[in-house]
């Protein structure tokens, strides 16, 4: 293992004295127990922690750079938690930064699309739809239920057969659209945003 004082590392890598400061307080320097960088843990944690998008900005750097001699490697293991911590991150494993984060701009263009679909009044909550089709099946079933007590007075006396069934129709044909102007009133309420 190569240790390095912090001033020794930061004049290796050609960064300034606050970049280091910074790196290490976002731990990912790897320091020993008297303040040394490890230097092959820290390279390590450095090539697994760094933005990928960001390949060519340090290539450039490293061109600009007067070549130093760099230390040898270390053997080291570094172990960091996955993002769900479920497992461990081991070195040699890298991140996949451009699939997650390609991940997180297509969900969120996804929220956008729907958000504007919403405003559109072409997309509806979805709850608002179950609630507004379950309270009109329940007032047609109601309203065809209620008929029952209604026309049985009615039609006890009757015995002419046309004269029932014109009657039943009619009953029906006015419940029927008693519980659609209800059910519209309904579902202009449902499809309103809020």
């Amino acid at each position: 293992m190569t240790f390095m004082t912090r001033k020794q590392y930061g004049e290796m890598k050609g960064w300034s004295r606050q970049y280091v400061g910074k790196l290490i307080q976002s731990r990912r320097l790897v320091l020993n127990e008297s303040g040394l960088v490890d230097v092959g843990a820290s390279e390590k944690l450095l090539s697994m922690t760094s933005d990928p998008s960001k390949a060519g900005v340090v290539a450039r750097h490293k061109r600009e750079r007067s070549p130093k001699d760099a230390p040898t490697g270390s053997t080291a293991v570094v172990t960091l938690p996955s993002l769900d911590g479920s497992a461990m991150l081991q070195v040699g494993d890298e991140p996949d930064f451009q699939k997650s984060r390609a991940m997180r701009e297509h969900y969120l263009a996804l929220q956008e699309q729907a958000n504007f679909h919403q405003q559109q009044g072409s997309l509806v909550l979805r709850k608002a739809v179950e609630d507004g089709a379950y309270g009109a099946g329940r007032l047609v079933r109601d309203q065809l239920l209620g008929i029952v007590a209604q026309l049985a007075p009615e039609l006890a006396v009757m015995t002419d057969p046309w004269k029932i069934e014109r009657h039943l129709t009619a009953a029906i044909r006015r419940s029927l659209e008693d519980a659609e102007r209800i059910s519209s009133a309904d579902r202009e309420h449902a499809l309103t945003p809020s």
